[in-house]
C-alpha cells in the first residue's frame, strides 16, 4: 500500500515536471536556482562565501516583501526598514529575555504585522508622493525612540550578545535559505491567487475596484500586514545571524536599498527582487577589490539597467526566451510555432 502510494506521488510529481516546469527556461531556471541553493554547501565550504549567501537570501526576503506591498498595490513603501527594524529589534528584546530564537524570530514578524497597521492606517489615505514620504518618517520615528530609551533599546550600540540560529554554520545556511525560499514561494501564491489580483487591480484602478464592491481599504491594510510579517521574518534572521540588533536596520539607506532591488530585477513579480538580490549583493562584495570606485561602479550598472531595461532585467531577459499566447495568455517558448495548450497560432 505505502509504495504504491509512493509510486502514485512520484509519477505525479514527474508528470508536473515534465509538462509544467521543463517546457519554459524561466521555470527551468527557478528549478535549478531551488536546487543549487540547497546542494551549495555540500560542494563549497568556505566561511565567508556561505556568510555572503546567508545575507543575500535575507535581503530577498526583504526585497521581495517590499514588491509584495508596492510592486502589487501600487502603494510606494520608501520607509520599508521600518518593518525589517521593529523585526530585528523586537526578536532580539525578546530573546534579551530569555526567549529561544525559534520563538523570537515569528513574534518579532507578528510585532511587525502590527507596525504595518500603524502605518497603514494613517496611510490609506494618501497617495503617490504623499503617501512615499509619510512613510519615509516612520523608522526615522522609531530610529528617535531607540536612542530615547537606551534601557531598552540599548541606544547607539543596539542589542548583542544574541543567540545564534545555530552552532553549526552549514545548518544556519539551511535555515536561513529553507526560510527564504519558502517565504518567497509563498509571497508568489499570494500574489497568483485572488488576493494578488485584487492587489493588482488597485494598483491600476482603485475606483473600479470600489465600484465592484470590494473592500479596498481591507485588502491595503492586508498587504501592509503581509509586506510587514516577512519583512520581519527578515529582520529576525537578520538580528539572530549577526547577533545584533541596532540602529543600521531602520536607516533611510536600507529602505532606498530594497527599493533599487525591487526596479533593478522587475516591480510586481516576487521573482525579481529575489534575483536582483543574488546578483547584487555578490556583485558589491566583488567591487570590493576597487574600494575607491565600489559605489560608483554600482550606480553606474544599475542606470545601465533603468536605461536600457525600464522593466527590469530579469522580465527582459524572460521576455526574449518566452512569449504569451495571444489566446489563452500562457508562455510559450518563442521558437514555438504554435500555442503548447490550445495550439493557437503564435505568429
Amino acid at each position: 500500500m505505502t509504495m504504491n502510494l509512493l509510486r502514485y506521488y512520484l509519477r505525479k510529481v514527474f508528470t508536473v515536471l515534465r509538462n509544467e516546469v521543463l517546457v519554459l527556461p524561466s521555470r527551468i531556471v527557478v528549478l535549478l536556482f531551488f536546487l543549487s541553493m540547497l546542494l551549495i554547501p555540500l560542494v563549497v565550504d568556505d566561511p565567508y562565501f556561505i556568510r555572503i549567501l546567508v545575507l543575500t537570501s535575507i535581503f530577498a526576503i526583504f526585497a521581495a516583501s517590499w514588491d509584495l506591498l508596492s510592486g502589487f498595490t501600487g502603494q510606494i513603501n520608501f520607509g520599508h526598514a521600518l518593518f525589517f527594524g521593529v523585526g530585528a529589534y523586537g526578536s532580539a528584546i525578546m530573546n534579551q529575555h530569555g526567549l529561544p530564537h525559534w520563538a523570537t524570530i515569528p513574534l518579532g514578524a507578528l510585532v511587525a504585522v502590527a507596525a504595518g497597521l500603524v502605518v497603514g492606517v494613517p496611510c490609506l489615505r494618501l497617495r503617490g508622493t504623499y503617501l512615499a514620504l509619510t512613510t519615509l518618517a516612520f523608522p526615522i520615528i522609531l530610529l528617535g525612540i531607540v536612542f530615547a530609551f537606551p534601557g531598552l533599546t540599548g541606544g547607539e550600540l543596539g542589542i548583542s550578545g544574541l543567540t545564534r540560529l545555530s552552532t553549526s554554520r552549514t545548518v544556519t545556511y539551511y535555515i536561513v535559505v529553507v526560510i527564504m525560499l519558502l517565504s518567497c514561494a509563498a509571497m508568489w501564491k499570494i500574489t497568483d491567487s485572488k488576493i494578488g489580483i485584487i492587489f493588482h487591480a488597485i494598483r491600476e484602478d482603485e475606483l473600479a475596484v470600489k465600484a465592484a464592491g470590494i473592500n479596498t481599504t481591507l485588502y491595503k491594510l492586508l498587504a501592509f500586514c503581509l509586506s510587514g510579517f516577512f519583512a520581519g521574518i527578515a529582520g529576525g534572521l537578520y538580528a539572530h545571524f549577526m547577533r545584533i540588533a541596532g540602529p543600521s536596520t531602520l536607516e533611510v539607506q536600507m529602505s532606498f536599498q530594497v527599493v533599487i532591488y525591487s526596479v533593478f530585477g522587475g516591480i510586481a513579480t516576487i521573482w525579481g527582487p529575489v534575483g536582483a538580490v543574488f546578483i547584487l549583493v555578490p556583485l558589491m562584495e566583488f567591487f570590493r577589490l576597487w574600494p575607491e570606485f565600489r559605489t560608483l561602479m554600482f550606480a553606474f550598472v544599475v542606470i545601465l539597467i533603468l536605461l536600457y531595461m525600464p522593466g527590469g532585467l530579469l522580465p527582459w531577459i524572460r521576455n526574449k526566451v518566452e512569449e504569451e499566447c495571444p489566446r489563452c495568455k500562457i508562455r510559450n517558448l518563442v521558437t514555438r510555432r504554435v500555442c503548447r495548450v490550445c495550439a493557437a497560432d503564435m505568429r
